[in-house]
């Protein structure tokens, strides 16, 4: 009796560290795409569905709004989107976003958008060292924005240029930000000369008039 109580405290332990394991992947359907590494899965929640935000784990694309964000999101759906896809959970981001890897069949979307070129390497999170020799390869294929103007699913970036620019605006430049164009400059203000004042002044102003 003493050794069934024991095998059933153990048993409760492992069921308890397994519960977060267990709960760690979402599996549902792909219903929209906001960009090029993030999009929403309609998963079964309970008698009825619910959405999740899912970040694509380690990778990073260019938003929609910058050069070429469009082509990244097109890439992404053409993968995913209609698609039934599981989620192996890795993080919640700042943003409330589920991070992980997606899988539709056997693919795995992390690493074909590196593979393609549609996507970098976000090193800061990496994990998996293999996707660094998938953004080789695409380098080297000349595809994607890590590969050379005018090549691959999408043209460069510029990688080797310009100046190294948060993904989310101006500020301090983090490991897995993307390489883009400096921020334009304003022009330089025009200083207007400030009005003649005193009796030196008024001297200027008449000799301009011609009365002097």
């Amino acid at each position: 009796m003493k050794f069934t109580r024991h095998a059933l405290g153990l048993f409760g332990f492992l069921a308890i560290l397994a519960a977060p394991l267990l709960a760690a992947e979402y599996s549902g359907k792909v219903v929209g795409v906001s960009d090029g590494d993030t999009l929403t899965l309609l998963v079964p929640d309970g008698a009825s569905f619910k959405q999740v935000r899912v970040r694509l784990g380690e990778i990073d694309t260019p938003e929609s709004r910058q050069p070429y964000g469009e082509r990244a999101k097109q890439a992404l759906s053409d993968l995913a989107f209609g698609q039934q896809a599981r989620v192996v959970v890795q993080d919640t981001d700042r943003f409330g976003r589920t991070v992980g890897r997606v899988y539709v069949g056997g693919v795995d979307v992390n690493a074909e958008m590196v593979r393609q070129g549609a996507a970098w390497v976000y090193r800061q999170y990496l994990k998996d060292q293999s996707l660094l020799m998938l953004e080789a390869e695409a380098k080297a294929d000349q595809a994607g924005p890590v590969g050379t103007a005018g090549s691959g699913t999408l043209p460069a970036l510029g990688l080797a240029a310009g100046d190294l620019r948060h993904r989310h605006g101006p500020g301090a430049p983090c490991a897995g930000c993307l390489r883009l164009p400096p921020h334009p400059q304003p022009p330089p203000a025009t200083v207007s000369p400030a009005p003649a004042s005193g009796i030196a002044g008024k001297w200027r102003a008449a000799r301009r008039r011609g009365f002097i």
